[in-house]
């Protein structure tokens, strides 16, 4: 079914390591937020080499005739992992923006749940690459699991959020957040979305 690992299973590997580097990063970098312009910058880095990966991508599939999986696989699985990079960078980059300093309990709690997905992500491509395709399922079973936490921890910290700020301006730029590192835990979940579409094309 599938040829040797190539151009394509490399550079997925290689934009799943960067996701787990960028995701550990920008989990760390909550923890001390005092120099938030060097944390965006950092961030916009890594998101600036996962769209490298996306071209390598994009310009092999231009001049490659057999893939090793189907070239509309190909598109929507690298599409669906340069989202979460995206996702993760507009986070950090709000934090400078909005000029946030200090952290709290739902936003490191946040963070540990991407980190957790991250590293699902790359033991599911890791294992796309190896041909061992039905393995997945249990990292996508996870990563599922994982979105519906960020679900509801969406939705206590939104609740918590008016029941005890009063500053408008401070509640708009958390509230923000929050529902920004909700939606690259959704961003999560299409790389499974994606990959359990791969498992059923070619299984």
């Amino acid at each position: 079914m599938f040829k040797k690992k190539d151009i394509f299973f490399k550079t997925f590997e290689d934009m799943a390591d960067a996701i787990v580097e960028a995701v550990e990063y920008f989990s760390k970098g909550l923890s001390d937020l005092s120099d938030v312009a060097t944390f965006a910058k950092t961030m916009k880095e890594y998101e600036s080499q996962c769209d490298k990966y996306t071209h390598t991508i994009l310009k092999e599939l231009n001049k490659t005739f057999i893939t090793p999986i189907e070239r509309e696989d190909i598109m929507a699985l690298t599409t669906s992992l340069d989202d979460v990079l995206d996702g993760i960078e507009a986070c950090a980059s709000r934090f400078e923006m909005y000029n946030v300093r200090e952290s709290d309990e739902y936003i490191t709690k946040f963070g540990e749940i991407l980190v957790r997905s991250a590293h699902e992500i790359k033991k599911a491509i890791y294992l796309l690459t190896q041909k061992k395709l039905l393995a997945i399922r249990e990292m996508n079973i996870e990563l599922n699991e994982l979105e519906n936490q960020a679900d509801d921890l969406l939705r206590v910290c939104i609740k918590n959020l008016f029941a005890n700020v009063t500053d408008p301006i401070e509640l708009m730029k958390r509230k923000e957040l929050y529902e920004m590192l909700e939606e690259t835990t959704d961003f999560c979940e299409d790389v499974a979305n994606t990959l359990e579409s791969i498992i059923m094309r070619n299984s």
